[in-house]
């Protein structure tokens, strides 16, 4: 049945905030993908995808139920806040199935649709393999590697391949 799953992207609400937490906390926990180190909890959760400029929410059309999330804001200032960075999480027991590319393409309409004119990512760790290969088909530009750049949870240090799409 997995591989039917309609899926619909909303946007935040505060009553997701549990399931968002316990999402975004996963990536953060598994230590591989995103920068943080601090788990979120329902108080620093809920501030943290208020404040973004959008938070989207992978929601199962039948059950409802939060499987994915993204958050998109500005990825500088000033001169250089056209450029918007996002962070991408999808549940672990429903990872394979299609939903992160379904939240990029989606973050990058609602990035444009904010005003955003370039898409960046910092931080693609090497070792990310999915994403490289989701942002390569979505047609995004590698602007090199960055020795080292990611401490990975064992406290190896991986390279990190910064990304750029113009929208």
């Amino acid at each position: 049945m997995k591989n039917t799953m309609e899926i619909r992207i909303r946007e935040y609400r505060r009553e997701d905030t549990e399931e968002a937490v316990l999402i975004w906390n996963q990536v953060v926990e598994d230590g591989v993908a995103f920068p943080q180190l601090e788990l979120l909890n329902e108080e620093t959760g809920r501030a943290f995808f208020e404040e973004q400029s959008f938070t989207g929410l992978a929601c199962d059309v039948t059950t409802g139920e939060v499987v994915g999330l993204y958050i998109l804001h500005p990825n500088n200032v000033g001169r250089c806040g056209h450029i918007c960075n996002a962070s991408y999480a999808v549940r672990r027991d429903m990872r394979g199935q299609h939903i992160g590319e379904q939240l990029v393409g989606h973050c990058m309409e609602k990035g444009k649709e904010l005003g955003f004119r370039i898409l960046q990512f910092n931080a693609v760790v090497k070792s990310n393999t999915y994403a490289l290969r989701l942002y390569e088909k979505l047609g995004f530009v590698r602007l090199g590697t960055i020795p080292g750049g990611f401490r990975m949870k064992d406290g190896t240090y991986e390279d990190i391949i910064p990304h750029y799409h113009i929208l």
